[in-house]
């Protein structure tokens, strides 16, 4: 697949994940594409903790994630993604441990489509339990939480090309400018 295909076919599906398992040379290649992410001067904040298991997912979705967590139980993986804000730079008040996670988190994204894999970003969760639970640091931030399965089969490329007929995206006029704020168009 190529990368635009990637970044086109790429959308989170929770209602549509297999418990089949995931091979190890799956999840560690999705994991190698977030470890290659750029980050502010190679700093590389990011941390995964790699959650398998039925029953070791069970528990930490019953204890810890709010929302879609009925249906990404049955998911073979739950990646959590953690990073030490001081393990990053801050510049001018910006805090780019989050900026550099969220760039290890599309690669990881996009190599789990690429793959067939189904991934599904979460940002709902009680993240003093994740904590406790999963042993993690207290000078570590939880970012984000992310099931990592293959697709139901059956339904998953039906469902899949609904959600993304149904998903919108603005228009480049309305979001880019160039050259300064008030110029819609390239010179």
């Amino acid at each position: 697949m190529e990368t635009l295909d990637a970044i086109r076919k790429r959308c989170s599906l929770k209602n549509h994940l297999s418990d089949r398992p995931v091979e190890p040379e799956k999840l560690r290649a999705v994991l190698q594409a977030a470890c290659l992410a750029p980050s502010a001067r190679n700093l590389q904040p990011w941390r995964f903790v790699v959650v398998q298991g039925k029953e070791a997912v069970q528990s930490l979705v019953d204890a810890a994630i709010f929302g879609p967590s009925t249906v990404i139980r049955q998911a073979p993986v739950i990646i959590v993604v953690c990073a030490r804000p001081g393990d990053d730079v801050t510049i001018d008040g910006k805090e780019y441990y989050l900026f550099d996670v969220g760039l290890a988190v599309e690669n990881l994204l996009l190599a789990a489509t690429d793959l067939g894999l189904v991934t599904h970003p979460i940002a709902s969760f009680n993240e003093a339990a994740l904590k406790r639970l999963l042993h993690i640091p207290a000078e570590f931030r939880v970012v984000i939480v992310t099931p990592l399965a293959y697709p139901l089969e059956g339904s998953y490329d039906e469902a899949a090309a609904e959600r993304l007929r149904q998903r919108t995206r603005r228009d480049l006029k309305e979001v880019a400018y160039f050259n300064r704020w008030e110029e819609r168009e390239p010179a």
